[in-house]
């Protein structure tokens, strides 16, 4: 399918005190469009340092990676948010939705930045509703949907923009299991449309839904476990 991600000897470091952190220790890392991947880890693996990186919420500090054929280790932070406003689809264990806002609006939030007319957004909005199964709750406020109806507006959100890569942090981490397992089968099937989907989790039973598992203790990449799919 070729590249979307490049990473090339990805280091990370935070002054902590006196004392540099050394966080990610020189990553190499290539996704494929269409992949399905899951980043594990304990607490202080860098796997969040690392998905903040891939999602140009951070930059390295040092290294290189090239996302959809553009080297973003550099970019302003001008360049970044465009690219994240183009290229990436986050969803968030928190939902991160304005809670004054329907959920159409909510979701078509990220058109407004794209410079899309009114009448495109609610078109789009609208269509990506359908899709996530919130047909019936498009003019619902947040304190009126249950969580699993939330992430699914999160979701709707992060799909909008038709991004090359849906990033999504714990996505199932404030969820009971019934409604984990009903987010996890809307991710199975926005992947299944072709979409190159990427987890983050500590949850054995969700990373089980990516096709790839990448496992990362103390900075660097312990396992790259992908499944033999027949």
């Amino acid at each position: 399918m070729g590249n979307l991600i490049k990473i090339r000897d990805i280091k990370r470091d935070f002054p902590l005190g006196n004392e540099i952190v050394h966080v990610l220790k020189g990553i190499d890392l290539d996704i494929d469009k269409g992949e399905y991947v899951a980043f594990m880890g304990p607490s202080g693996s860098g796997k969040s340092t690392l998905m903040n990186l891939l999602g140009c919420l951070d930059t390295p500090t040092s290294g290189t990676y090239v996302l959809n054929g553009k080297d973003v280790s550099d970019m302003s932070d001008d360049e970044l948010a465009e690219v994240r406003n183009k290229e990436i689809g986050f969803v968030f264990q928190t939902f991160n939705l304005l809670p004054r806002t329907t959920a159409l609006d909510n979701v078509a939030l990220p058109m407004v930045y794209a410079g899309y007319s009114k009448s495109e957004r609610h078109v789009r909005a609208q269509e990506v509703l359908t899709d996530v199964g919130l047909a019936d709750r498009m003019d619902h406020k947040p304190n009126q949907l249950s969580g699993g109806q939330r992430q699914r507006v999160a979701v709707g959100r992060a799909l909008v923009n038709k991004p090359s890569i849906i990033l999504a942090d714990e996505p199932t981490g404030n969820l009971d299991s019934k409604t984990s397992v009903e987010i996890m089968r809307l991710f199975d099937d926005i992947h299944a449309a072709g979409n190159t989907v990427i987890l983050v989790t500590h949850e054995e039973d969700i990373a089980e839904h990516a096709h790839r598992i990448i496992r990362l203790r103390d900075g660097v990449i312990e396992r790259d476990d992908r499944k033999v799919l027949i």
